[in-house]
């Protein structure tokens, strides 16, 4: 859990609480709808998991990062989609100690309108992507921790890229976890 003070957090635009079959969740409108924290919740995490649980809306723009963490062009993580026609597919990226790589298959897609989990799994030597449980991807990479930045949500850190949909949980765990022990759908 993300622990910040009300200071430490921006809001723009307005994203907004709506219903939705898991309870309370937010609503960004893929224009200006995004919330800023001062808080880099990676801070020297050697391996993690970061899952969310999404709704990515059928009307929203082709590049879309939803979380960003860390710095701007420096040592990042993002958890990104491309949106094309009624479909979407998932980008894993992570920019560590001068080591780039996205996990990106443009051929995994799924349709836009429906609610997913995605899951990124970041270890010292690899990286691996999950939506709904299902492993989509796996590749070699050297992680060294990411030591500064802050968060974003529902955008880039400079504000580039919107995400149009709902997000529900976002969960962020020390480790790699086993996908038994991801969110549950």
């Amino acid at each position: 859990m993300i622990r910040t003070k009300p200071d430490d957090v921006k809001i723009a635009g307005s994203p907004g609480m709506v219903e939705t079959p898991f309870g309370q969740s937010v609503y960004f409108d893929g224009v200006d709808d995004a919330i800023f924290l001062e808080d880099m919740p990676l801070d020297s995490m050697e391996s993690f998991t970061i899952e969310m649980i999404f709704y990515p809306d059928a009307a929203g723009p082709f590049e879309q990062r939803v979380v960003h963490i860390g710095e701007v062009f420096e040592d990042r993580m993002l958890l990104e989609i491309r949106a094309v026609d009624d479909q979407w597919y998932f980008d894993g990226f992570v920019s560590s100690a001068g080591n780039n790589k996205a996990l990106i298959d443009e051929n995994l897609t799924h349709p836009l309108g429906q609610w997913y989990h995605v899951a990124f799994v970041v270890s010292d030597s690899s990286l691996d992507t999950y939506v709904n449980g299902t492993h989509e991807l796996h590749e070699p990479f050297t992680f060294k921790g990411i030591q500064t930045g802050k968060c974003a949500i529902g955008v880039r850190l400079n504000e580039v890229s919107w995400f149009k949909g709902i997000i529900h949980e976002i969960r962020i765990t020390p480790g790699q976890l086993d996908p038994s022990a991801f969110i549950k759908l």
